[in-house]
């Protein structure tokens, strides 16, 4: 019977083993699984800050270059404004190219 009695106590203490093991492999899957969602946590604010701020950063370019487009444009219509117009020259020019035209369309 002490063999029996020997066996039995090993059989116990596999038992208790196992079962601390099981309970160990519970506990880790438990810290891992909160140290995943910290982490998704932590990243999704670190991701909202950084796009907060490009987003911001793109705004603010976007107003700059906006307004420098608008003063050279302003820049460029004041320099067309002081531009002597030559309007007989203009309808000369005007003509010569519908003549070409003409011609070119007449010999086709």
């Amino acid at each position: 019977m002490e063999d029996h009695e020997v066996l039995q106590h090993l059989l116990e203490l596999e038992n208790k083993a196992a079962t601390i093991v099981n309970d160990a492999q519970s506990e880790a899957d438990r810290r891992i699984s909160v140290a995943e969602k910290q982490n998704r946590k932590s990243h999704d604010e670190v991701y909202a800050q950084e796009v907060e701020a490009l987003e911001t950063h793109f705004t603010q370019n976007l107003a700059a270059v906006k307004e420098d487009y608008r003063q050279q444009l302003e820049i460029y219509h004041e320099s067309l404004k002081t531009q002597p117009q030559n309007k007989s020259a203009f309808s000369l020019l005007v003509e010569k190219f519908l003549l070409i035209t003409l011609v070119l369309s007449l010999a086709l």
